[in-house]
């Protein structure tokens, strides 16, 4: 598959976030529910007065109710259309979104630039509280109440069991066709000041409800529910375990993603693509 941008055509990386309460996730759906991806082009469309639609692609589609300070995304424009519009773009877009997504900067992408295919890594931000008492109702919408006291060093030490390149199948919801390989560069828990939980979960990419799920499993070590060796052990074992809760999406924040270098961008492209097999694996 090309990167190549069509002539006529400039390649503009967007640098967004969203309050994901009240999306249906990122990507458009049939049924016309609110999504991410919808409302921008729609926003798009009617600010540069376009006919057609310009097709969004996103570095990583998050779920309905998490949210994204960080996300990346491009988009192919017209050459004309651009050159017009795109010293107010920007403010135009502030005035026709909603105030629970910002568009915050567009640029003219390098040479084989794919808000996708281009990203080396995403980090991801789940934030929980033990307080007794609950969350504070002004971070409701973005802190999960566990009812139980929490041991962030029990958490951290089957955390450290996870990094490194596996196959999460057993944290992962699988797509028909999708490899389930990932590399997990970093998952470590901080506590914060007023006693939120945080959790740092940086991969090269992620499957679906993985952070979730893992989340979830830590928690249960966390409360003393599970031993600090159970997450491990689910995850040599390679298929979905009942046990595993995947935790409710508003605690979830996608923070940052991670490009390399220009002249870089090409060969990261097509090392994306390519369907992963862990060293040692049969090909059937």
């Amino acid at each position: 598959m090309s990167d190549d941008v069509q002539p006529g055509f400039v390649r503009v990386r967007l640098d967004l976030s969203y309050d994901g309460k009240d999306f249906s996730g990122w990507a458009k759906q049939a049924r016309g529910q609110r999504t991410v991806q919808g409302d921008i082009e729609d926003a798009l469309k009617t600010v540069t007065r376009s006919k057609e639609t310009y097709e969004l692609t996103v570095a990583g589609r998050t779920d309905a109710g998490v949210h994204a300070r960080g996300q990346v995304a491009h988009v192919d424009l017209p050459v004309e259309l651009w050159a017009e519009h795109q010293d107010k773009l920007l403010r135009r877009l502030a005035g026709r979104l909603s105030h629970d997504v910002r568009v915050w900067r567009l640029t003219e992408a390098p040479s084989g630039f794919n808000a996708r295919f281009s990203a080396i890594w995403r980090r991801y931000a789940y934030r929980v509280t033990d307080n007794p008492g609950g969350v504070d109702p002004l971070l409701r919408g973005h802190v999960l109440w566990h009812d139980w006291t929490l041991d962030m060093d029990a958490m951290n030490a089957a955390a450290e069991r996870l990094v490194g390149e596996h196959d999460f199948a057993a944290y992962c919801k699988k797509r028909e066709g999708a490899t389930t390989i990932r590399t997990l560069q970093e998952l470590r828990w901080e506590r914060r000041p007023g006693g939120i939980l945080e959790a740092t979960v940086k991969a090269d990419a992620f499957c679906h409800n993985m952070v979730r799920s893992l989340v979830g499993a830590l928690l249960f070590v966390g409360d003393g529910h599970r031993p600090v060796d159970w997450p491990g052990k689910v995850l040599a074992a390679g298929v979905r375990d009942s046990a595993v809760h995947v935790v409710r999406p508003h605690g979830l924040t996608l923070e940052e993603v991670g490009y390399p270098a220009d002249e870089l961008l090409a060969a990261r492209n097509l090392e994306a693509r390519n369907k992963r097999t862990l060293p040692g694996a049969g090909c059937c």
